[in-house]
């Protein structure tokens, strides 16, 4: 495990990781489980995706190969999750069975929204390529980013409005579903 403190590799991983847990652009899901489920655990939510992703980091592929799947089967997986929550925003439907308003902090705002299967297979695939401490200082620093996002989505929805909520859930949507093509496309060789 290399445990070296590299400044310039920090700032590298954490906006690698910053662009691809698009917490800014997941502001419209946000706001959207906020409304159906009431009031969001931002600790809680930030402490699990921060769990799930350390432990992946160091665990994530040999769990995978222990169930006889690779990082692309779960991207594929990933991928059918983000492609069912972009159809809820675009058409404004619900597909998911609210179980308990509580779960919201988890499923799906925990995982696979913050901790979502391209964090997770990024995580793994910038393992081989950045040392551990690294890795571990960008995905606290990136946890942090998402628990301010989490706290003030109040502040942000009334800033935006109803109006301005609508649009913004409806082209984020279609970027969802873009991501979830993408992601099913890259890993499934179609």
């Amino acid at each position: 495990m290399n445990m070296v403190f590299n400044l310039k590799e920090i700032a590298t991983v954490t906006m690698v990781l910053f662009a691809v847990i698009d917490v800014v652009g997941s502001i419209p899901v946000i706001i959207s489980l906020r409304q159906t489920s009431g009031e969001l655990q931002s600790g809680k939510a930030s402490l699990v995706s921060l769990l799930i992703m350390v432990v992946f980091l160091f665990t994530g592929e040999s769990i995978l190969q222990l169930i006889g799947l690779d990082t692309k089967d779960f991207a594929i997986a990933g991928s059918f999750v983000i492609f069912f929550i972009a159809l809820e925003m675009i058409l404004g439907i619900r597909l998911y069975k609210e179980e308990v308003s509580s779960t919201a902090s988890v499923v799906p705002l925990a995982f696979p929204l913050i901790a979502g299967t391209g964090t997770l297979t990024t995580l793994l695939s910038m393992r081989a390529q950045y040392n551990t401490m690294s890795l571990l200082i960008a995905i606290v620093i990136n946890v942090g980013v998402v628990y301010l996002v989490l706290k003030n989505v109040k502040h942000l929805e009334r800033i935006l409005g109803v109006g301005g909520v609508a649009i913004l859930r409806k082209v984020f949507g279609i970027i969802l579903l873009a991501i979830a093509v993408k992601i099913f496309r890259t890993n499934s060789g179609v």
